[in-house]
């Protein structure tokens, strides 16, 4: 008896955990999606009307936050996951001391992505001559004046573009470099043998196909990570919604009507959107690295 119900006690904590943070915030957005809800009086049932007005009604997401979405998504997403694999692979050919210190200096921005962009990335791009992106155009005399960029909405949206490509090597990096390093060496003594003569078809016939899965992981959490942005563009403005809108993403549209409006069910009703898209291509990433 004992052993038959093993694996489901020690299951139990991870299925606890999974239910309350995933399974149930995830219907309860669901459920109201379908309302109209203020935070404060009891939710009114209005069936579609949010997702109705949310792509026919709302301006602000037809006109710039669904355009930055897409745009930034997939510059940030396929970009952040070939650079996280194209690192993996340059620190795979290294010894074992420097990969190690290497692969901390990559990964630790995103742990502190946060400060980072507070203390490091504002000062980089201040609208002043103490900036130091202004110094250096204004000492080789590219510029003659400052430039505000963080208030500029031709330059906002390539800066958080830059800055969460910096911070995109998190676990998707690690699980990489780890499937890049367990390939069998094996493999490629007999990849020679078959024809295979450069370092790029090894990594073409090779190296991928041998570590699908964590390509797929990385993938995966690459376009949940891209889709899920929102903190940077704020976070470098100091303001919710962006200047012009020009960096304003899903993540702070829902943030917008949810938590500075209080239009709890049209915010529910924008998450659900973006939940439907981060599944849809996470299904796609499946798809494109499935095993055989």
């Amino acid at each position: 008896m004992y052993k038959k119900h093993a694996p489901y006690v020690f299951l139990a904590p991870y299925l606890v955990l999974f239910i309350a943070f995933i399974v149930v915030p995830v219907a309860m957005a669901t459920g109201l999606s379908f309302t109209n809800f203020d935070a404060i009086q009891r939710p009114g049932f209005v069936g579609l009307l949010n997702y109705v007005n949310l792509f026919t009604q709302d301006l602000i997401f037809l006109q710039y936050v669904l355009p930055n979405t897409i745009i930034f998504s997939f510059i940030v997403g396929p970009g952040g996951f070939a650079l996280a694999f194209f690192v993996a692979w340059s620190l795979s050919q290294l010894s074992k001391w420097p990969r190690t210190v290497l692969a901390l200096l990559c990964f630790s921005p995103s742990l502190t992505t946060g400060v980072a962009i507070g203390v490091v990335w504002r000062i980089i791009f201040l609208g002043n001559p103490q900036g130091h992106v202004n110094a250096f155009l204004m000492n080789w005399g590219i510029i003659t004046e400052p430039i505000n960029f963080l208030a500029n909405t031709d330059f906002i949206m390539p800066i958080v573009i830059v800055v969460a490509l910096w911070g995109s090597m998190g676990v998707g990096f690690l699980a990489m470099l780890a499937g890049v390093l367990n390939v069998n060496p094996e493999l490629y003594e007999a990849a020679a043998i078959d024809g295979v003569k450069t370092r790029l078809q090894e990594v073409f016939y090779v190296t991928i196909p041998s570590m699908k899965p964590q390509m797929l992981f990385g993938a995966v959490m690459s376009i949940v990570g891209a889709f899920s942005a929102g903190a940077i563009g704020v976070a470098l403005t100091l303001s919710n919604p962006t200047p012009g809108y020009a960096a304003q993403l899903m993540v702070n549209h829902i943030e917008d009507y949810g938590f500075i409006r209080y239009e709890m069910g049209f915010a529910s009703a924008v998450s659900v959107v973006l939940l439907g898209i981060i599944y849809g291509f996470s299904a796609a990433s499946r798809r494109m690295f499935k095993e055989d």
